[in-house]
């Protein structure tokens, strides 16, 4: 099993200046530590306009900020929108190609549709149509970076003539495609497209169990795939903190893990949002009161276990716990994903108010005393498990149609320079002359010619 961390670049108020560039700052300083212990990914999300809880917004220029930091890890897009809407599949294959070449080839590409009102509504998504959207702009992307030329496209939400799109990515024929899923549902589709499943939906390996027998099963008898590779892996996503005390581990991870859920939910689920002014972190705090779960009160508490009350309110303080504890607890709890199949555990500690200082000391724990026996473990696994899936994945392959890679409209086709084109529908053939005459000064290199016939 693999290890991955996961950004969303959470940033509760309140606010001060330079609040924003400590945040990217300190993460750059935990990828670069991360990378140096062996952890193999680091996933990073896209979303707008979803204050607090995500300041993520342009992925590829801190993913890209990150490849400069780092030797070994893979950089994930986890996720790029893929709807036209938010960026045009064109300027997705671009920037995801450069990202490969300047990492020297160690991107992920992972996709999806979101589902928030902030995002669909502020960029005027129809939610009824979204996953359609999120498909034609993924099968587009994949085909601007293999297809040279890329040989146009007319679709309902995408239309684009042939045009070579460069650079292409380093690893051939494009990156690794992921999905990101929430429900059992879109695990399954990820699967039914051979797409490796990205499970964000924090669900213990018990649960995810069922995910793993229901995805391999489906891409051995269902896959198509929608790129022209298959990517038959699955990852799931916990929160994350360690210290040798499990107490001080709570009292680290607790708070920033359930902020994460919170205000995740405000956003795609329970929350009247004002843009600038709502205070999610307030909110999200006075609610916790409310129902006795004041980090100090707990404390109170605890410390006073003689009363019936101290148990249940320590109890349901913990919430979205994961992977938040001692070494010891950490590695029972992950081994419990590596024994039902889950390909890669994504560690999510970068939640509400949590400190770098004691990322970084998790981190440095996690080195020590977790990460090797799973690092031993992997190199034999992947081995079988790449030859149980070879002849799967050539028969998966095999389903892919040939139209997913439409020919030229003509074998002769090109596109002219605008001032040629005005010839052209002028039919002067003074105009083609002048055109040719700065074709050949430009040629020879001579700039006063060329100005000369431009002025």
């Amino acid at each position: 099993m693999k290890f991955g961390i996961f950004y969303e670049h959470q940033l509760p108020r309140p606010w001060e200046e330079g609040s924003e560039q400590r945040l990217f700052q300190e993460a750059l300083d935990q990828i670069e530590y991360a990378d140096s212990i062996g952890i193999d990914y680091v996933w990073e999300v896209e979303h707008h306009f979803l204050e607090e809880y995500s300041h993520s917004s342009a992925p590829e220029v801190f993913l890209a900020a990150a490849s400069q930091r780092t030797k070994r890890m893979r950089l994930g897009h986890g996720v790029i929108q893929t709807s036209p809407a938010y960026n045009h599949p064109a300027r997705i294959a671009e920037r995801l190609s450069t990202l490969d070449l300047v990492s020297n080839g160690r991107v992920d590409f992972g996709s999806g549709e979101s589902s928030s009102e902030a995002e669909l509504g502020g960029f005027g998504i129809d939610p009824e149509v979204k996953r359609a959207m999120w498909e034609e702009g993924l099968r587009v992307a994949v085909r601007c970076m293999t297809e040279a030329p890329f040989t146009g496209h007319a679709g309902e939400f995408v239309t684009m003539p042939p045009r070579n799109v460069v650079p292409k990515p380093v690893q051939k024929p494009h990156p690794p495609l992921w999905l990101a899923c929430s429900r059992k549902d879109t695990i399954h589709f990820a699967a039914q497209h051979g797409m490796g499943a990205l499970a964000f939906a924090f669900a213990d390996p018990e649960e995810a169990k069922h995910w793993v027998d229901d995805y391999y099963a489906t891409l051995a008898s269902e896959g198509v795939p929608i790129g022209d590779a298959v990517n038959p892996n699955l990852a799931c996503v916990t929160t994350f903190m360690c210290h040798e005390d499990e107490q001080v581990a709570l009292e680290r991870g607790l708070e920033g893990a359930n902020f994460f859920g919170y205000s995740l939910a405000h956003y795609y689920i329970f929350g009247r949002h004002q843009p600038g002014v709502t205070d999610v972190w307030s909110e999200y705090g006075d609610r916790r009161r409310e129902h006795g779960f004041d980090p100090d009160a707990v404390s109170i508490a605890e410390a006073n276990a003689e009363r019936l009350g101290a148990k249940v309110v320590s109890g349901d303080q913990s919430g979205l716990r994961g992977a938040i504890g001692t070494p010891d607890q950490v590695r029972e709890y992950l081994r419990r994903y590596e024994e039902c199949g889950i390909d890669q555990v994504i560690l999510c500690f970068q939640a509400g108010k949590n400190r770098h200082e004691h990322i970084m000391e998790s981190l440095e724990l996690l080195a020590r005393d977790v990460l090797p026996e799973f690092a031993e473990r992997d190199i034999e696994a992947q081995s079988k498990k790449d030859l149980r899936l070879a002849p799967i994945i050539e028969a998966v392959m095999a389903r892919k149609p040939a139209s997913d890679h439409p020919p030229l409209p003509s074998p002769d086709y090109e596109f002219p320079a605008i001032p040629r084109l005005m010839a052209d529908r002028m039919n002067s053939d003074e105009f083609h002359a002048w055109l040719d005459n700065v074709a050949e000064a430009s040629a020879s290199g001579n700039s006063d010619d060329v100005r000369g016939l431009l002025e």
